[in-house]
């Protein structure tokens, strides 16, 4: 198996789609990487390939992982053209050895439809519910599907397939299979719980909310803030902790900006209680560490990782009805509208709630397994394979007698 990245950086589909890989290696199948930047450019954050964390992952595990050594500085939906020679020949020698090829999302396809490659069947991991905001990057999938390059497309969500399906994309080549994560990492933990809030200096006792989201306009950072200043106004011992990509005031200004006005003359007063980490890779950690997983998306979310990842930590999800939250949300935790005031009350119900809320949390936790996400995977992985071989080692009909 080949899987083609667009990039690698801070995010929840990488996590995922690394982690699947993982997960299908130690199946024993075997699977490289092909990532068309080697350094990408985003959310105020330049991060080289091999400081990614799951990049790391991979090698450490004898994924091999190369790169067209591209630098990518765009925004959401874009895609990369103009592929050189040596470019294409790198792909064409990854193509080559692949029986079957992952797209990480849609937008490596911008490589993949390229004339003279080898042609292997593509199954393009599909992770967000708003391919109106895809651009040319839908209409590569477009083209895929009816060359009939791409054989299957997987979604993270109920909401991925109906919104792709909306979008013009045959059903019959939409797959859902929901994210899941390593039980044995993501759990409670009162050790963790502990050390973590040591770490900041934050008390035992004190109620946490945790947002964990990169600085992008899909995750409305500006309700998130507006929320904030209200609870942590209410809540004299709350704290409120910030990790992700560009969260950091240093490294983001504009997040510096968001901050002064939603917290206007009381940001002195109670943005002590704000804590901005950025990129964390002990998330298994902070999500023990806090009481409240909070979610304030206005469009592009599937299946948040965060949410589960949170959950499955003890901590209670509350997030705004986008994507498949409210299904993943259901009896876990809370769904919001989209109103600071009313974010900040659910946030202090999910606190008083928290013991309650765990117990769904423990019955649950073989439906988000990594473990049931991966077999899934597999057993769809080799379906198609066993399709794809045994139709191509298929010789066509002799013609009928005279």
């Amino acid at each position: 198996m080949l899987s083609v990245y667009e990039g690698f950086f801070s995010g929840g589909a990488r996590i995922v789609h690394s982690d699947v890989i993982m997960g299908l290696v130690e199946g024993g199948q075997h699977h490289s990487v092909l990532s068309i930047h080697g350094e990408v450019h985003r959310e105020a954050t330049r991060q080289a390939m091999e400081n990614d964390a799951c990049y790391q992952q991979l090698t450490g595990a004898g994924v091999g992982v190369s790169t067209l050594g591209r630098s990518f500085g765009g925004g959401e939906g874009q895609v990369s053209t103009g592929f050189t020679g040596p470019e294409l020949a790198d792909a064409a020698r990854a193509l080559a050895g692949a029986d079957v090829v992952l797209s990480l999302k849609e937008q490596p396809l911008s490589l993949l439809n390229q004339g003279g490659l080898p042609r292997r069947p593509v199954v393009v991991c599909l992770h967000r519910s708003d391919p109106e905001h895809q651009g040319a990057a839908l209409d590569e999938l477009k083209a895929a599907i009816a060359d009939g390059k791409v054989v299957a497309c997987v979604c993270c969500a109920e909401s991925t397939r109906d919104a792709y399906q909306a979008a013009g994309i045959p059903p019959e080549v939409l797959h859902v299979i929901p994210n899941g994560v390593d039980l044995l990492r993501f759990r409670p933990d009162p050790a963790r719980r502990l050390a973590f809030r040591a770490s900041l200096g934050i008390p035992d006792t004190a109620p946490v909310v945790v947002f964990a989201a990169r600085y992008a306009t899909m995750k409305n950072i500006p309700l998130f803030l507006g929320a904030a200043r209200e609870w942590l106004r209410r809540e004299p011992a709350g704290h409120v902790v910030m990790c992700g990509t560009g969260m950091t005031a240093d490294n983001q200004p504009a997040l510096d900006a968001d901050i002064d006005a939603a917290f206007g003359v009381q940001r002195e007063e109670l943005t002590a209680r704000l804590h901005l980490l950025g990129v964390r890779r002990d998330m298994e950690t902070v999500y023990a560490g806090s009481d409240v997983v909070a979610l304030t998306s206005s469009f592009g979310e599937a299946a948040p990782l965060c949410l589960i990842e949170g959950m499955m930590c003890g901590a209670v999800p509350v997030a705004t009805d986008i994507g498949d939250s409210a299904s993943i949300v259901a009896g876990h935790g809370i769904i919001t509208p989209p109103d600071p005031e009313a974010v900040a009350s659910a946030w202090t119900e999910a606190v008083i709630g928290r013991a309650e809320f765990a117990k769904a949390h423990a019955r649950s936790r073989e439906r988000f397994s990594r473990t049931r996400m991966i077999a899934s995977y597999a057993a769809l992985l080799d379906g198609l394979h066993t399709s794809h071989t045994t139709t191509s080692a298929t010789p066509p009909p002799l013609p009928e007698p005279l």
